[in-house]
């Protein structure tokens, strides 16, 4: 097997510290925030000499993680956030909530809006996609009793 495991899905955002309240508030647990900079960064990425603020938040389960990316240096160069549940690259980050209702109501404060309206599937999972923090895309599902 060459995968052994996916570590970490990577989001840039412009306002950090409102992205981390609004995924504590969905759930996730800071598991750590810090910079990175210098040209071995660089290397990694491509990007040469870089500055970045990183914040990893951690689902309650452990298993999947979020890598919050601000970057300071080089500027960003293209936004997608505004782009439609049909364009190219990333898509969403689907989550798994017990209450889908309460989850919208205590997300909207921190700007969460419904893109669509939420859905029944076949009795198995209420679903739905918000726009969260600076429009990222994020999907919600709420398995129902049908669900095995």
């Amino acid at each position: 097997m060459a995968v052994k495991r996916m570590d970490n899905v990577g989001i840039v955002v412009e306002d950090l510290d409102a992205t981390i309240a609004f995924f504590r508030e969905l759930g996730l647990e800071l598991e750590g925030k810090g910079s990175v900079e210098g040209e071995w960064a660089g290397r990694v990425t491509g990007l040469g000499d870089q500055h970045v603020e990183i914040a990893m938040m951690r689902t309650p389960d452990g298993h999947s993680r979020l890598e919050l990316s601000r970057f300071i240096r080089p500027s960003v160069v293209a936004d997608h956030r505004t782009a439609p549940v049909n364009a190219l690259g990333y898509l969403r980050v689907m989550f798994a909530v017990d209450d889908l209702a309460a989850t919208l109501e205590r997300l909207r404060p921190h700007g969460a809006q419904l893109v669509g309206e939420v859905v029944n599937y076949q009795d198995v999972y209420l679903l739905c996609y918000i726009r969260g923090p600076e429009g990222l895309l994020i999907g919600l599902a709420q398995e129902l009793g049908g669900a095995g």
